[in-house]
This record gives C-alpha cells, sequence and structure tokens, in this order.
C-alpha cells in the first residue's frame, strides 16, 4: 500500500526533474517495461520517504545511494525498516557501481524480482 504525505509529491516530481547521472543511467534501463517486462516507477512517495525506484507488482523497492549516506546510516537504516514493515524489499546500490558496473546492477535487480 502506498501512503504519501501530499507536501511529498511537488518534491517527488522536482527530484525527477533533476536525477543523478546514476539515476538517469538505470531509469533508463528501468522504464517502459525494458527490464525483462516488469514495470518500474521513479520516485515515488511512501509515507514519509520517497523511494528512487519501486516496482509495485513485486513490491520491490531500489534505492541509489551517494557519497551523503556514508553520514546518514540511522535515517537510512530507519527508512528501510519503514519500507520493509510496509511489505517492501528494499536493493541499495551505490552509484558509483550502477556507473561503472551497470550490467551487474542488472542482473542483480532481475535475481531478485524474480524471486519475489
Amino acid at each position: 500500500m502506498i501512503i504519501n504525505k501530499p507536501n511529498l509529491l511537488p518534491h517527488a516530481k522536482s527530484l525527477r526533474k533533476k536525477s543523478t547521472d546514476a539515476e538517469h543511467r538505470l531509469w533508463f534501463r528501468l522504464r517502459a517495461h525494458r527490464l525483462k517486462g516488469f514495470k518500474f516507477k521513479r520516485q515515488v512517495p511512501i509515507g514519509p520517504y520517497i523511494a528512487d525506484f519501486i516496482c509495485i507488482q513485486k513490491k520491490l523497492i531500489i534505492e541509489l545511494d551517494g557519497g551523503q549516506h556514508l553520514t546518514n546510516k540511522i535515517y537510512d537504516t530507519t527508512r528501510t525498516d519503514f519500507l520493509n514493515s510496509s511489505g517492501y524489499q528494499v536493493l541499495r546500490f551505490w552509484n558509483d557501481d550502477v556507473l561503472l558496473k551497470t550490467g551487474d546492477v542488472l542482473e542483480s535487480i532481475v535475481r531478485c524480482l524474480e524471486a519475489l
């Protein structure tokens, strides 16, 4: 179930316009059912958070982490716990891995989708 705060939707829309290089690269491969026919959305509000990418059908959230996440471990853990308790599985990838090892990231996502 997706529950969102009304004020998060404008912020989510603005994030879609300001994608990082890693988000842009992954979105190109996830959008339009390009990854094994699965439908993904990006920057989707869920509760008090905004998920980077989500496959609602499989209840899978994909999060991309940059350097700022090294200092936000408690926040990220709290966020992941909330999303897990809402019935979602969360996969996290470093931006550098998406940019430099795109194929490996996509294989990990597919394995998870097929297992769910």
